[in-house]
């Protein structure tokens, strides 16, 4: 198991010492795609979801998830958020989502972003899951990070 980080010696889950890392400025952004009819879409857009504003009520989620990751996923370290911003976008087959944290600390933010898209599209789906049945979570990837030792690192 020497090839992954979350492993001890003896092959037991455990926490990455971060400790010796240097403290640096680390930026990730995580994209997900939420695929839907197009009248699914049409009702996003007018605003006449039942259950409120679909894309307002998924960024706040998001950017909530985001805050939580580290009680969600047991080997993420606790960080201090410094921002998070949660984009959603009414797009050609479904909703977009970008989910991008910041922070300053020995570790990076990419399971925060991801968690943030995560919850951001899953949010979506359960707003608009009485009217559309057929919607799917695609793509969910990180498309950017940069800050600490790996540099930066950047895909769409």
């Amino acid at each position: 198991m020497s090839g992954f980080t979350h492993f001890d010696n003896a092959g037991n889950a455990a926490m990455v010492d971060v400790s010796d890392k240097a403290v640096t400025a680390r930026t990730a952004t995580a994209r997900a795609h939420v695929a839907m009819q197009p009248e699914t879409l049409a009702m996003i857009r007018a605003g006449s979801a039942k259950k409120g504003d679909v894309l307002g009520v998924a960024r706040l989620a998001g950017i909530m998830a985001a805050k939580r990751t580290a009680e969600l996923i047991p080997l993420c370290h606790p960080l201090p958020i410094t921002a998070v911003t949660v984009d959603l976008e009414a797009a050609a087959t479904g909703v977009d989502i970008a989910a991008t944290v910041r922070t300053t600390g020995r570790t990076g933010v990419e399971m925060e972003a991801l968690t943030a898209a995560s919850v951001a599209a899953l949010t979506v789906y359960d707003m608009c899951k009485a009217v559309d049945r057929s919607m799917r979570i695609e793509a969910l990837r990180v498309t950017h990070k940069d800050g600490g030792k790996s540099g930066a690192f950047s895909q769409d």
